[in-house]
């Protein structure tokens, strides 16, 4: 197969400081790489970009080269719904802890950092984080995680979503008035949680007035459980540039498969976004189910996965792991693996308004090698990985996994024949 052919999606071009960033990036080439479609390919990296794909051995490298015979390279996953400025906090509501979570703008953003470093490490490159605003730490934890974001640039794509919590009313003037704060702050989504407003519908009117004022998306945490609200919702949204999302809308599980399917079809008329959380939503575990994947399918919801709580008291064994989003989304709903997959991946970017990612010349160059022959057995065993972001490794996992012989006096090279784990063409030891 000879290299493919230089292309230039559509996206935006990135600013000055990651341009400046990349341009002194070297070539890498990554060898041996097993794609969905089954083909063992080189992959050259220049930049930010892939420069060109090639069968295997026919890349030559200006720069390094990375062995990935038995990974499989994939398009990066990205993250859309996360909450970043209560992670890690579980531990501070356990029977022996010292007390609450600091609410100290240098504690959330160390927490909100090793948080995103964390769901980077799983190998999503962008995630976009919802942050509360209001009340009595006003915009503290937006400050917190917009110095998070800075502290991460080149290594991963952090994303605030201001949420105020009143919006309507005597009372939400002061919420409105520090929302506009918030996006000229640097909070790049305007959002919101209109389901605690005494008026929700009167809450995301000003949530849209707000976006588009600023030119914003919005991104709205809703449960959806009261169908004529999310209609009324679904017709204010509609059109509306560069566009709305929704998450996690769990409650439309709870409705009668009827009414739920004539709100999906709202929704997709709408062109809204639906973001579900496979392991559960961001609330108690009284209100912890999913939004009905394959009924927002049919009705052609453009729909994506997250993972919403990272450990905080609301979901305390949260992984943050777009792999285990998409294995649960197979497992459980019964999705291909692929189809999973690309919830994590190629709709979870056009969520966030990310370019698209391919394997192909001329793409960002967002990528995932992770230890396996095919994308299913990825998905089960995802232990290895080895994240690329903006043409750069930035951040690799190996695991090692080890058997004691099952017969302590035979000689371990001529033992019982037990089967070894490694690359069938490399002859080394006990890997995954």
């Amino acid at each position: 197969m000879p290299d493919s052919q230089p292309r230039r999606p559509d996206d935006n071009a990135p600013d000055s400081a990651d341009a400046a960033t990349t341009a002194d990036t070297p070539a890498l080439v990554l060898s041996g790489a097993r794609l969905i479609d089954g083909r063992t390919v080189d992959v050259r990296l220049s930049g930010s970009r892939i420069e060109a794909v090639g069968t295997a051995g026919s890349l030559t490298a200006r720069g390094s080269r990375i062995d990935l015979r038995g990974y499989l390279l994939l398009p990066a996953p990205a993250e859309p719904h996360a909450h970043s400025d209560t992670a890690l906090t579980a531990d501070s509501a356990a029977p022996d802890s010292p007390g609450p979570a600091s609410h100290r703008t240098e504690d959330i953003q160390r927490r909100a950092t090793e948080a995103a470093l964390l769901q980077l490490g799983h190998g999503a490159t962008a995630l976009r984080t919802h942050v509360r605003i209001g009340d009595v730490q006003g915009l503290a934890p937006l400050e917190a995680v917009l110095q998070a974001r800075r502290s991460l640039r080149g290594l991963t794509d952090l994303t605030p979503v201001a949420v105020p919590r009143l919006l309507t009313g005597v009372a939400g003037a002061d919420g409105l008035a520090m929302l506009r704060d918030a996006v000229k702050m640097g909070a790049a989504v305007v959002g919101g949680r209109p389901d605690l407003d005494p008026d929700p519908i009167g809450y995301t009117e000003a949530v849209l007035e707000v976006a588009a004022e600023h030119g914003c998306p919005v991104d709205l945490h809703t449960d959806a459980d009261d169908p004529a609200r999310l209609g009324r919702l679904a017709a204010m949204a509609a059109g509306l540039r560069p566009g709305v999302t929704l998450g996690p809308c769990s409650g439309l599980a709870h409705l009668p498969r009827d009414i739920a399917a004539r709100a999906a079809d709202q929704l997709a008329a709408a062109g809204i976004t639906v973001v579900c959380l496979p392991q559960g939503g961001c609330t108690g575990a009284e209100r912890r189910t999913t939004a009905p994947v394959r009924l927002l399918r049919s009705a052609g919801v453009r729909l994506t996965a997250g993972s919403g709580a990272l450990r905080d008291t609301a979901n305390p064994v949260g992984r943050g792991d777009p792999l285990e989003a998409a294995y649960l989304l197979a497992s459980q709903i019964g999705l291909r693996a692929e189809q999973a997959y690309a919830m994590v991946s190629a709709t979870a970017r056009a969520a966030l308004c990310l370019p698209s990612v391919r394997v192909e010349a001329g793409f960002p160059a967002e990528l995932l090698a992770v230890r396996g022959e095919r994308l299913s057995a990825a998905l089960s065993l995802a232990y290895s990985r080895i994240v690329i972001h903006r043409g750069r490794v930035v951040a690799r996992t190996s695991a090692v996994r080890e058997y004691c012989d099952s017969d302590p006096d035979s000689d371990a090279a001529t033992g019982p024949g037990l089967p070894r784990q490694g690359r069938p063409d490399s002859g080394t030891g006990p890997r995954n």
